[in-house]
């Protein structure tokens, strides 16, 4: 895999509300991604995981240009994407598209899977109308679908077949990256399966990179090189996928992964822990995971612990002051 990143986020903000309104009264902000930096490489799929509201989506919209951070830089291929977007969002989109989670919702019920799946091809390629049947037909290809379905419209397909529509138009444009929101929590088990076979199948035959975003702890294991854990709009932890989830550093990861359902097991989390995330308009000082921690003392509450390498892994990083792996406090 390339050394050069192909994807790179440097301490990226956003911020909701905030400012005054119209009678000087101050409005409230929330701060949905705080101090995020992370790198993705050339061929890589980087998986996202956390809970929910914990900053997944809104990491992913800024991304793809859908939001402009309100503080740091995303840069795609040495390209400022804050900057291209409020430019030129043709071609942002030709490199890098989106993947919705609601496979139906994504899709116009008005317009055919012809229609939909031509938008991009006349918008951001040159091709010809003979070259877009050709294009057309090789995409209903490489989803597994009859290519006699593209004139059938959105009502007609399963949610799986409709996420294959979906995973068709973002390949439409020919993209380098493709940034996956939750692509399978809307689908039945055995139909994720094949939705992760195609897309597994899609990335080494076209070269694309993944940002694969999900809460699902067991699919993000399935198909990520490299793992970052989310909580309260910051990465609490990252690194190698067999790495963050065969030797969790953070308390937030065991939490995770104990929470996580599995046959014949009970939950491993105890019924009077606390659940609940701080509240996003009144952020406690230091960690935020401090109350749900076992593991805490006073210094969590003096300020945010830095990411920091594991002593036996440079590119396995936690934020915490006292992780697993190191004497209980």
């Amino acid at each position: 895999m390339p050394d050069a990143a192909l994807l790179t986020i440097e301490g990226v903000d956003k911020t909701f509300g905030g400012g005054r309104t119209l009678l000087g009264a101050d409005r409230p902000a929330v701060h949905a991604v705080q101090d995020v930096s992370l790198d993705v490489r050339p061929g890589e799929t980087l998986g996202v995981v956390g809970e929910s509201g914990c900053g997944k989506s809104t990491l992913a919209r800024m991304i793809v240009g859908l939001d402009r951070p309100t503080g740091g830089r995303i840069t795609f291929d040495g390209r400022d994407l804050a900057a291209e977007a409020g430019r030129d969002l043709r071609r942002l989109s030709r490199d890098v598209q989106y993947v919705f989670q609601d496979p139906v919702a994504s899709l116009n019920p008005r317009k055919t899977i012809r229609t939909i799946l031509e938008a991009p091809l006349k918008h951001l390629t040159d091709l010809d109308a003979a070259g877009r049947r050709k294009r057309l037909e090789e995409l209903m290809n490489a989803v597994n679908l009859a290519p006699g379905f593209l004139d059938r419209y959105p009502h007609e397909f399963s949610g799986g077949q409709a996420q294959r529509i979906g995973i068709a138009r973002a390949l439409a444009a020919d993209p380098k990256l493709i940034v996956l929101d939750e692509p399978v929590s809307a689908l039945d088990v055995s139909v994720q399966a094949q939705v992760l076979n195609i897309l597994d199948d899609l990335k080494d035959r076209f070269g694309l990179t993944y940002v694969f975003i999900s809460h699902d702890l067991s699919v993000v294991e399935s198909v990520s090189d490299r793992v970052a854990v989310m909580y309260f709009g910051r990465i609490v932890e990252v690194g190698p996928a067999r790495a963050v989830f065969g030797r969790p550093r953070h308390p937030y990861t065991h939490l995770l992964l104990n929470s996580a359902p599995a046959p014949g097991r009970k939950s491993l989390i105890p019924e009077d822990a606390e659940t609940e995330l701080p509240d996003p308009y009144n952020p406690p000082p230091g960690c935020p995971f401090f109350a749900r921690c076992p593991r805490g003392t006073d210094i969590c509450t003096s300020a945010m612990p830095p990411l920091e390498a594991a002593p036996d892994d440079a590119r396995h990083r936690a934020a915490c002051y006292h992780p697993h792996g190191e004497a209980a406090p």
